[in-house]
């Protein structure tokens, strides 16, 4: 049996934000929540704020690249069209390799959460962890796909409620506790500028992923209109559970205690459900094994995405063709699997979490960096008249500084790494890139019922998944017809 996607209807403002919010939020909450905090204090949340309104803005940049070249590829396909193949492949380098950074992020935070309740565990067999963690990505990805992805709609629920329950009662504690919690935010504010740029490239990195994102923008009801809306309205949903998250951290939980905690979600559980000794341990247990399947579920997402752009460049011929070979029973890029997984076991082992997510965002904002400057290109190249031109030049150019501004804060080493890696790609495109696209696999690749499937898949995930359910509930009472087609038949049919 395989599903069959596609559209009744054009999708709406609704089905749009849907998809906005299922390509940012994952489990990068349990990753980065607090990660700012322990930098600069309790005025991190402004910084949460901050961050949220720079994703919009370069967000919208895409967007508009977006409706001037409707491509798959992304930043790529984008620099690609205006600079040339060499220039595209950079920038698609930079991307891939800051996903890569990203794959092995998950593993370093599942461990530190995993050792919360299992403290006892030595560096060899912290390893040992992150590879079996790798290990089941893996498998998952290469042999198990789709079962892993109607595993993973299942357990979808099951991993918010516990952070549901966790923000309902961390609200409810500061509302019975207000002095306790009031205690928690002096001081203010601590550090300096530099910890504040780095707690600002710490958070932003949980609102990354729409860089990724899939966005028809000719499947989309009048998409001039709607995709800049829905960005703007699904960034705010992403930002205010951000906020709602740390606000609630940092009411619970004493700054000396958030400073020296790897797994700071599971810390302000045992503080709230301190108000209820018989369910302190089942409800952080609870929070516990939340985080623990959240991190897995958002590495299984993570590197499916990662290694269709790697197959997206290999069928262009800019990266050699292992990472497009597919598996004859599977039809999974097995070979590019391994490779990506391998390599991200040996990066989480050698290195820490801030240093992972500081190598991340250097990369991801030089594509950023690169599909703003290609937007007003392909602005000029078009001749495009609007009487919002203007207020999308305005966006384009606070794109660039935002892009620039993160760069400039991301530490020196992990800076002097990116480049290192970006530079490891000219050899790379000039020696070892096949100098032909496959054509074939390339039309499968970029066919309508994949693109579809891709986009509707961005949908189901965490906080995406229950606001589609809901409404999906209210089309029914409405008797609105829903815009997707979902349904099984036999393969070959």
């Amino acid at each position: 049996m395989t599903s069959r996607v596609g559209l009744r209807r054009q999708l709406n403002a609704f089905d749009v934000t849907n998809l906005v919010v299922g390509s940012i939020i994952g489990a990068d909450i349990y990753v980065a929540a607090a990660l700012g905090s322990k930098l600069v204090g309790p005025i991190s949340l402004v910084l949460w704020l901050v961050a949220g309104a720079m994703a919009a803005v370069i967000a919208l940049s895409f967007s508009y690249c977006a409706a001037i070249l409707p491509r798959v590829g992304g930043s790529y396909a984008y620099t690609r069209e205006v600079a040339g193949p060499f220039a595209g492949f950079i920038v698609g380098w930079a991307l891939l390799l800051a996903e890569w950074f990203s794959l092995a992020v998950f593993p370093v935070a599942f461990t530190q959460y995993f050792l919360y309740l299992v403290p006892s565990l030595d560096q060899s067999s912290q390893a040992v962890l992150k590879g079996i963690f790798i290990l089941i990505i893996l498998v998952t990805n290469v042999f198990g796909v789709k079962l892993a992805g109607r595993f993973n709609d299942f357990l979808t629920m099951g991993k918010l409620s516990p952070l549901i329950l966790l923000m309902a009662l961390g609200l409810l504690f500061v509302f019975l506790r207000p002095e306790a919690s009031l205690s928690n935010f002096h001081p203010l504010i601590k550090g300096n500028l530099r910890d504040a740029g780095q707690a600002l490239v710490l958070i932003f990195w949980a609102y990354a992923g729409f860089e990724l994102s899939t966005l028809p923008a000719d499947e989309v009801q009048k998409p001039r209109k709607t995709i800049p809306k829905a960005i703007a309205v699904g960034m705010l949903i992403v930002t205010v559970f951000y906020l709602i998250t740390n606000f609630v951290i940092i009411a619970v939980v004493d700054q000396k205690t958030l400073a020296s905690s790897a797994a700071p979600l599971t810390v302000a559980a045992g503080t709230i459900f301190g108000l209820l000794p018989d369910l302190a341990e089942i409800g952080i247990l609870l929070i516990w094994v939340g985080a623990l399947v959240s991190i897995m579920g958002a590495d299984e997402s993570g590197t499916i995405g990662t290694s269709r752009l790697a197959f997206a460049m290999s069928l262009d011929g800019l990266l050699p063709r292992v990472f497009s070979r597919l598996h004859r029973s599977f039809k999974t890029p097995y070979l590019g699997l391994v490779l990506l997984c391998s390599t991200a076991f040996v990066a989480s082992v050698l290195s820490t979490l801030s240093e992972l997510i500081n190598s991340s965002v250097f990369l991801l904002s030089f594509a950023y960096l690169s599909t703003c400057l290609s937007t007003i290109q392909l602005e000029r190249i078009h001749e495009r008249s609007s009487s919002k031109l203007r207020v999308e030049m305005i966006i384009l150019v606070l794109g660039i500084i935002f892009s620039l501004v993160l760069m400039s804060q991301v530490s020196l080493q992990q800076t002097m790494v990116s480049l290192l890696l970006l530079a490891l790609g000219v050899p790379l495109y000039i020696f070892f890139s096949p100098k032909r696209e496959l054509h074939e696999l390339k039309q499968t690749f970029l066919s309508q019922e994949e693109i579809l499937r891709r986009t509707y898949d961005q949908g189901e995930r965490f906080l995406a998944y229950p606001v589609r359910r809901i409404k999906w509930l209210v089309y029914r009472v409405k008797r609105i017809e829903r815009a997707w087609i979902v349904e099984d038949s036999e393969d070959g049919s």
